[in-house]
């Protein structure tokens, strides 16, 4: 497993931060390597759906448990990702720190490029995060 950590301070208080990361739907605005979601279930706060990624348009299973102002947790259980993508909001009075975390690994024979994905996932990672804080502090 390979883990990825960015993070960025939004000057905007958790709630709002959060009415924006918790789209599901609106993830591919900012997340360049989500191509596209469709949500297969949801069962209170935990949705099963299918993530179309840019690699290949492969598509992978998510197990996404959501935990109000607080975190996201996404678990990859299906496809060529395997591992777990959270996203942390931190409050700091008025601002908010929006921690992205990965530990992941890519499954089978594709596993000998992780090292090699990995910073493309940093990348694509940095960029979504400041995506999201020139949406809510514009």
């Amino acid at each position: 497993m390979t883990e990825i950590e960015a993070a960025v301070n939004i000057s905007a208080p958790v709630e709002k931060v959060w009415q924006i990361v918790s789209d599901l739907d609106g993830e591919p605005k900012f997340w360049k390597g989500t191509k596209s979601v469709r949500n297969i279930s949801k069962d209170g706060n935990t949705i099963v759906r299918e993530v179309t990624i840019a690699f290949k348009d492969s598509k992978c299973m998510q197990k996404v448990t959501l935990t109000p102002n607080e975190k996201i947790f996404a678990e990859f259980t299906e496809g060529i990702i395997k591992g777990t993508k959270t996203v942390i909001l931190i409050p700091h009075g008025n601002e908010t720190e929006l921690k992205a975390i990965w530990d992941i690994k890519l499954s089978g024979m594709m596993g000998m490029f992780t090292g090699m994905v990995k910073k493309h996932i940093k990348s694509g990672t940095e960029q979504a995060l400041e995506a999201i804080k020139k949406e809510i502090e514009k």
